[in-house]
């Protein structure tokens, strides 16, 4: 048990590292960042790509960032610096903008690209842990990526580093897509497979159940209508809804199940409409899929109505029908 504690323990510290060498980061945020932005913003305006490169655990976090700015609809690659030397360094353009990761600035893979990266007037955008450093110094635009040590207990394994690396990577990819104004259909059309994309590109009226699907009772109707219709439609909730098919109200399983608990002897009389929850949420249709998943995140229910323009009842979505549409 002491064993556990312990790596407990030091799985919290290292943490604790991270975090504060985070809140360091963003306190130390400056112009520089808007000026590294505003630079991506026109190497994409201008159809150029973002070149980010690094060495060892750099280059993997430098992976990431460029992927994340791809999947954001910023054309973005990575460039190894070895490879670099062996033509890969044919792939720059005037357009184009380098972002270098190096905590040190001194690697000597990336001293030796810097010249070369200048030569072809690409400007460079640095995250190093040391702003004196020659990456530093050759840099157009200078992030401090510093850290007061690492979360390894000899200070040595990039850690609390590359954290901080990756989390600028992250802070400069949302920017740039805030400041290209991209919409949620944007973005669907960046991720067409996986759940991103099925969630925003999904409509409600996609999703959501009719016809014979769609349990639904009038207010006069018995509990008990209300419990046929929702084993015929299959159905962990009922609608109930006026005579032009306004949503009234809502009862779901749940409210079923306490309502027999409590010992209900008036099963086949008493109207539905004193038990169901009035005025239930709703979401009307032409909104995403994805807005229906965060109001079902949000509070914790499993059913859904569905109304139209004019307030009638169009359908219902079931939380229990989502993982068939894989965007859970």
């Amino acid at each position: 048990m002491s064993e556990t504690v312990s790596h407990l323990d030091k799985a919290q510290s290292v943490l604790d590292i991270e975090i504060a060498s985070l809140q360091r980061t963003r306190g130390r945020l400056s112009s520089a960042f808007n000026e590294a932005v505003e630079l991506l913003l026109s190497t994409v305006n201008r159809e150029g790509r973002i070149i980010v490169t690094g060495v060892g655990k750099s280059f993997h976090i430098g992976q990431k960032i460029a992927a994340t700015l791809t999947s954001t609809g910023a054309a973005a690659t990575v460039l190894h610096p070895s490879e670099a030397m062996h033509g890969d360094l044919g792939l720059l353009r005037e357009k184009d903008a380098v972002i270098v990761l190096s905590y040190s600035g001194e690697s000597d893979e990336i001293v030796h690209l810097l010249p070369l990266i200048k030569r072809t007037e690409v400007r460079i955008i640095a995250l190093t842990g040391d702003l004196q450093s020659t990456l530093a110094r050759h840099a157009d635009i200078l992030l401090d990526a510093s850290v007061e040590k690492e979360a390894c207990p000899f200070n040595l394994v990039p850690t609390a580093s590359t954290t901080v690396c990756l989390a600028l990577g992250d802070a400069l990819a949302v920017a740039l897509l805030d400041a290209r104004g991209l919409s949620r259909e944007d973005f669907a059309r960046f991720h067409p497979g996986g759940a991103i994309g099925r969630a925003l590109l999904l409509k409600v009226e996609d999703i959501m159940r009719t016809g014979s699907r769609l349990a639904a009772v009038r207010e006069n109707a018995t509990i008990r209508d209300a419990v046929m219709a929702m084993t015929e439609a299959q159905a962990g909730a009922v609608v109930i809804v006026d005579a032009a098919q306004r949503v009234q109200g809502l009862l779901t399983d749940g409210d079923l199940r306490r309502y027999l608990a409590d010992g209900a002897a008036d099963f086949h009389t008493r109207p539905v409409a004193d038990l169901m929850t009035r005025a239930p949420f709703s979401i009307p249709t032409g909104r995403l899929a994805a807005d229906a998943l965060a109001i079902f995140q949000h509070h914790r229910f499993d059913d859904l109505v569905v109304v139209a323009e004019d307030g009638t009842l169009a359908g219902m979505i079931d939380l229990q029908d989502l993982p068939k549409f894989k965007i859970l």
